[in-house]
Formats: C-alpha cells, sequence, structure tokens
C-alpha cells in the first residue's frame, strides 16, 4: 500500500496557509507559492527589523533639529554641548522632551548654551 504523509501534510499546509492568511491570489492560496512568498516576507522582516530604528533615529534628529533651532543652536552644536556637559538624555528622550515638555527642552538648550559659551 502507498502511504502518503495524511494528516502531517494537512497540518503543515494549515500552518502554512495561516502564516499567508490575506495574501492575494495564488501567494495566499497554492503551497508552492505561499511558501516562496512567506520566505521572501520574512526576509523582508528580518532586513525591515533593522532599517525601523535606523528611520526611527532619522525622524529623532529632525525633530531635535528643528526644536534647537528655534532656540538659535544648530543640532550639531547641541549635541555637542550635550555631551560636553555631561547630560544623558538619547535622541528619543530629546524628541519626546521637544513635542511634549517644552519648559524642560528650553532648560536643557539653555545648559548647553552655557556650555558652548564657556
Amino acid at each position: 500500500m502507498r502511504t502518503t504523509k495524511g494528516s502531517a501534510r494537512r497540518q503543515s499546509k494549515k500552518r502554512l496557509f495561516k502564516r499567508a492568511k490575506g495574501f492575494r491570489g495564488g501567494r495566499g492560496k497554492l503551497t508552492r507559492s505561499v511558501k516562496e512568498t512567506l520566505l521572501r516576507a520574512g526576509v523582508y522582516a528580518f532586513r525591515d527589523r533593522r532599517v525601523r530604528k535606523r528611520d526611527f533615529r532619522r525622524l529623532w534628529i529632525v525633530r531635535i533639529n528643528a526644536a534647537v533651532r528655534q532656540h538659535g543652536i544648530r543640532y550639531s552644536q547641541f549635541i555637542y554641548g550635550l555631551n560636553k556637559a555631561g547630560i544623558q538624555l538619547d535622541r528619543k528622550m530629546l524628541s519626546e522632551m521637544a513635542i511634549h515638555d517644552k519648559a524642560g527642552f528650553k532648560e536643557v538648550c539653555d545648559k548647553v548654551k552655557e556650555v558652548l559659551a564657556a
């Protein structure tokens, strides 16, 4: 008697199709296409987890630069002054401060200006 994989095959296909939910056309219905598509999707997911970190850092820098220029400093000078003053705030926190806590951000800018003037 010829053996087939039976329930094991059904389970593995079910697992694949569950992961391919929402894919259009054959990419979500045909086993071979689903496998290829999932492989490519995994590669994109791996790559873009790193790209997301870069994108957020760029966004924070743009926000800080805009906020800092309102206080009459350039971004590069501001970061140099932060390091010189020993202020240990990362770009994410500085960006949030620039948006939500303008008074606190102004204090940081003033401190940086003092350090740069000295």
